[in-house]
């Protein structure tokens, strides 16, 4: 079964933001995000499956430690709330407390 002439597929440039009144903002957001996350997402992995003893085993381990650089830096971002979270009120009640 032959599928005849395809054409290729013609691809035009991808989505354009939409103006915005704060482009300062908009490009310092932009530039915080490509500073946090600067690895692309690793789509092309799969996880693969050999039958063992007649289980399926997955071997994921490659997959999510690229998953894992991937988020790191929101992983970093997110501790480094947590940590403020904590410490920020401590630091105060310490201040208010304990003045000496």
């Amino acid at each position: 079964m032959e599928l005849g002439n395809i054409p290729q597929p013609t691809y035009g440039p991808g989505p354009e933001a939409p103006e915005s009144s704060t482009p300062g903002l908009v490009a310092m957001a932009h530039a915080f995000l490509r500073l946090v996350q600067p690895n692309p997402l690793p789509v092309g992995e799969t996880l693969r499956a050999e039958e063992s003893s007649g289980a399926p085993v997955l071997y994921c381990h490659s997959f999510l430690s690229q998953l894992l650089l991937y988020e790191l830096g929101f992983l970093v971002c997110a501790a480094i709330g947590v940590l403020f979270i904590i410490l920020v009120p401590l630091v105060g009640c310490c201040f208010c407390c304990c003045r000496c």
